[in-house]
Order: structure tokens, then C-alpha cells, then sequence
């Protein structure tokens, strides 16, 4: 063995490829359930969060499905659907619950450091887009998950609701918006900080930063071998253990692509990096304190949908509108320009292609975007807030996003928007692909592979109680006596 390659003899249960949101919640739930679990988290960079769950990489709206209207499409005969945005609801209450038990338990002693309450808004203007909007609100109100929803198409309550988007606006233009008042702003950063910070202080689980995953490969004695770059010694490490996790982000699809299972075949990846115009007037900030989405244009994709959002960043209360796409290769925002290039498989190309094929008005709105400038921004911004100044805006550019392509039988690929958990048939290798709503569904989502990879730990008796403590509505038939006394306890615990 030479000098620079290091065997490590350790019997990992179970080692995070990442160390964002996703492998923060998998380690700590797992700890959790087992403490005497042996965990490992390997990070390329010199921290933790710093690429899709930093805060100014991501949306930072508790995607519950109060405002994103995406989650509620029409179908053929014009009716409104909300199975979606009932199902991202559950689910990032789910994430509410599990945050409120680490601080029934004195884990998280401020949450307000992560979450605050910020009321949720949507807003459309246009005949057509005010007819969908109301036909929504109809739905939602039927449904004791957003019964508490309200709705107006009176200037002055949007007045009273967000003055930067109603000021000003003409009165005989068809607007129409909705509000629910228990929204969330929540720093996924600050989040993933505070649970690496639990299990280094209360369960001995520290991450290795400067280690990049180089491979993993099949092991006779135990189910996997990960080989590692140690980026400070340049020094080659292995490691053993009998479960992996990718949760590496932009990053994940080409580790999946390394690992020897039938199932990584056929997927492919089409980055997307995001844009954000931030306010730099304090005074226009504080006039605004609310998310507000609105709706996309009729041929753009989801992930286009706009909204002028307050954020909490870094102890400080900032106003964000976008979002707006850009093009990169690279799968991660400190990434390689050759990573989509290097994602292309003998396997992944048919879908590839027929992900491009069908998606034509994706590559002309990509186009579109990538050519804009700064004026052109404001444009956008001014739909929204027509007395904008283009001086009192300037252009972050966001974290990188992987969208899935998949193989469908009839169009051969598929572009997919949102999360999918990719897992060999023992689970003994999960791998999370794609992007929004991912890290406001994180704990529902890592469950899910909790289940996969150890599900000796939530079946036992043991496991069964404590999961009913923990995350009460999770994998549960919904009651609304159940949801609202769990909204009450999380308001409660979380101050939100």
C-alpha cells in the first residue's frame, strides 16, 4: 500500500456522502432511534451547508403549499387539484414536528435562530389567472388543512396585505389574492448547523470536511467500500460500511453513476443555476413582510414560478425576488465545468435526448433568461412592484440545481421536477436526486429512507412509540382533530 492510500478499519453502520440538510436529519433521526448507531459524514468542503442548503442558495420558504400555486394544477376540465399540495403540506409539517421534538427535548434551544413566522400570499393578475385563483381558494377552503385560507379581490386588503405589490397599481386591472397567515421563513443553513452541532455534542458524529467520495464499490466482507480523498493531505482513505447515503446534492447523480446497482440506470441530470435580484434600500425591506408567489408564465417550467419574498439571513431581514435561471454545467456551485458532460452515459443518453425533445419551451425559456440583463430583471420585478428603482437592486446568483431526466416508456425521457429517492433493492444504498421542495420535506423524505436502509428501527415496538413521539403524523390517515392539535403544538414549541 502506498504512502498516500490510508485503510481505514472501522465498521461504519452507516456513512452520509454531503453533509447538508438531507444527512444532517438522516444521521440525527438515526441516532436517534439507535444511539449506538456508528455514523460517518464526509464533506468535500470546508464546512458544513455551504452548497444547495446555505441560505442565500435557496428558496427558504417552508414549502407547505399555502402560496406556491404550482402544487395546484388544473386538469382537462379546468378543476383545481390540491392532492399535491395536501400531500407537501403533510409533509413539511412532518419537518415542523421533528423540530419541535428536538426542542421539547432541549436539543434546539432557539428556534427562532432557523424559523420564522412569515405570512404566505399568493397573487395573480389577469382575468384567467383570477378565475384559477378563485376556483383554489374554494378548494383549499374545503380542506381542514388550509381552511383558515382567505381571499380578496379589494385593492386596499391587498393594501393591508403587501403595500409594495398594491401601491400604485391600477384599480381597474383584474388582481386577485390569498393568503394564509401561518407561513414560514425558514434559514435551511442555520438548520443544518444547529442538527451537526447535536450530533457532534450529543452523539460523538463529527464530520469530515476536505473528504471528496471518489467511488464506492462493493465489498465481500462488508457491503461497501467508499473511497475518499483526504483534500488536505491529498492522502486516499477507505472506508467500510453496511449502509451509504448520497446526499451530496448537485453532486449525487454522478456518484450514483459509480456505484455498481442495477437500479442508477437510465438517469440523467439537466442543471439549472438559480438568480435572485436582492433589495439593497432598507427603508423599501421594511415595507414589505411577506412571501408572495404568483403564478408561471404559461410556458415556463415550475421552478420559474416569481415571487418578492422576505428572508432572514444572517441575523438580518432581507427581500428577494426571482426567481430568475441561468445555465452552468456544473451539477454543483463549486462543481466542474465538465460534470455534465461527464454525467453522459450509454445508458442515460436515449432519455437524455427525448428529456430535450419534449422540452423545447424549457430550452427557449433557458435561453431567455441566460440573455437577460439587468433592466430586463427589473422589468420582471416591476410587474410586481411597479415603483422598483434599479438602483436599489442587485444580482446574487443562487446554488445550482439538478433536475432529474428519467426513462419513460413513451417519450423515452422525461424531465422531473422535484425529489426522488433512488435505492438498491436491499437498501443498503440510497441516493437523493433533484431539487424544490427538497429540504422543506427533508425529515419525511429521510424517513422514507430510515425505512428503506434500517427498517428494523422504526418496526420494532420500541421504534413504533418512538416514532409516534417524534413525527406523530407521518405514514398516519390524516384527521383534522390530529392536524390542527399537531399546527397548535409546533406553533407552540417553535414560536412560528
Amino acid at each position: 500500500m502506498s504512502k498516500t492510500t490510508v485503510h481505514i478499519d472501522k465498521d461504519y453502520d452507516l456513512i452520509c456522502v454531503g453533509a447538508g440538510i438531507m444527512s444532517a436529519t438522516l444521521a440525527l433521526m438515526a441516532k436517534l432511534f439507535d444511539p449506538n448507531m456508528n455514523i460517518l459524514i464526509l464533506e468535500r468542503l470546508e464546512a458544513v451547508a455551504l452548497e444547495s442548503s446555505a441560505a442565500w442558495n435557496n428558496a427558504g420558504t417552508g414549502h407547505s403549499a399555502l402560496c406556491e400555486l404550482n402544487y395546484c394544477p388544473t386538469n382537462e376540465h379546468n378543476d383545481v387539484s390540491i392532492k399535491k399540495a395536501i400531500k407537501i403540506c403533510n409533509q413539511f409539517e412532518v419537518s415542523k414536528q421533528f423540530w419541535s421534538f428536538l426542542v421539547e427535548q432541549g436539543l434546539i434551544e432557539n428556534p427562532q435562530d432557523f424559523i420564522q413566522h412569515v405570512p404566505h400570499h399568493s397573487w395573480v393578475y389577469g382575468a384567467e389567472n383570477v378565475s384559477y385563483l378563485k376556483r383554489r381558494y374554494e378548494a383549499m377552503k374545503s380542506h381542514f388543512m388550509f381552511d383558515d385560507i382567505e381571499y380578496t379581490e379589494q385593492i386596499d386588503k391587498m393594501k393591508e396585505w403587501f403595500p409594495l405589490i398594491a401601491n400604485g397599481r391600477a384599480t381597474d386591472e383584474p388582481i386577485a389574492a390569498s393568503r394564509i397567515d401561518r407561513g414560514t421563513e425558514v434559514n435551511y443553513g442555520n438548520l443544518t448547523r444547529q442538527l451537526f452541532s447535536i450530533l457532534d455534542e450529543q452523539f460523538d458524529t463529527k464530520v469530515q470536511c476536505y473528504h471528496e467520495v471518489l467511488d464506492i464499490d462493493p465489498d465481500e466482507d462488508i457491503e461497501w467500500s467508499i473511497i475518499a480523498r483526504d483534500l488536505k493531505t491529498d492522502q486516499k482513505k477507505y472506508y467500510d460500511a453496511h449502509h451509504v447515503f448520497i446526499g451530496a446534492g448537485g453532486g449525487s447523480l454522478l456518484l450514483l453513476q459509480k456505484v455498481e446497482i442495477p437500479e442508477k440506470h437510465g438517469y440523467g441530470g439537466f442543471p439549472v443555476s438559480g438568480e435572485w435580484l436582492v433589495c439593497k434600500n432598507e427603508d423599501i425591506i421594511k415595507q414589505h413582510f411577506a412571501k408572495v408567489y404568483s403564478k408561471a408564465g404559461p410556458n415556463d417550467p415550475p421552478m420559474s414560478t416569481p415571487h418578492l419574498d422576505t428572508r432572514f439571513i444572517n441575523g438580518k431581514r432581507e427581500l428577494l425576488f426571482g426567481p430568475f435561471a441561468g445555465f452552468s454545467p456544473k451539477f454543483l456551485k463549486q462543481g466542474s465545468n465538465l460534470d455534465l458532460f461527464k454525467s453522459i452515459k450509454w445508458n442515460n443518453i436515449s432519455p437524455m435526448l427525448g428529456a430535450f425533445w419534449h422540452n423545447l419551451p424549457l430550452t427557449k425559456y433557458l435561453i431567455e433568461q441566460v440573455t437577460m440583463n439587468h433592466e430586463d430583471r427589473m422589468q420582471e420585478l416591476r410587474k410586481f412592484y411597479s415603483e422598483a428603482k434599479s438602483e436599489d437592486w442587485e444580482l446574487l446568483v443562487a446554488g445550482q440545481r439538478v433536475q432529474i431526466i428519467k426513462k419513460n416508456e413513451f417519450e423515452k425521457g422525461v424531465l422531473q421536477f422535484g425529489t426522488e429517492v433512488v435505492s438498491s433493492e436491499n437498501g443498503s444504498v440510497t441516493c437523493l436526486l433533484g431539487a424544490s421542495p427538497g429540504a422543506s420535506t427533508a425529515t419525511h423524505v429521510m424517513l422514507d429512507v430510515l425505512d428503506k436502509a434500517f427498517p428494523e428501527l422504526l418496526h420494532s415496538e420500541k421504534g413504533k412509540e418512538l416514532s409516534k413521539r417524534i413525527v406523530p403524523t407521518w405514514r398516519v390517515d390524516m384527521s383534522e382533530t390530529m392536524f390542527k392539535q399537531q399546527l397548535a403544538r409546533c406553533k407552540d414549541l417553535l414560536d412560528v
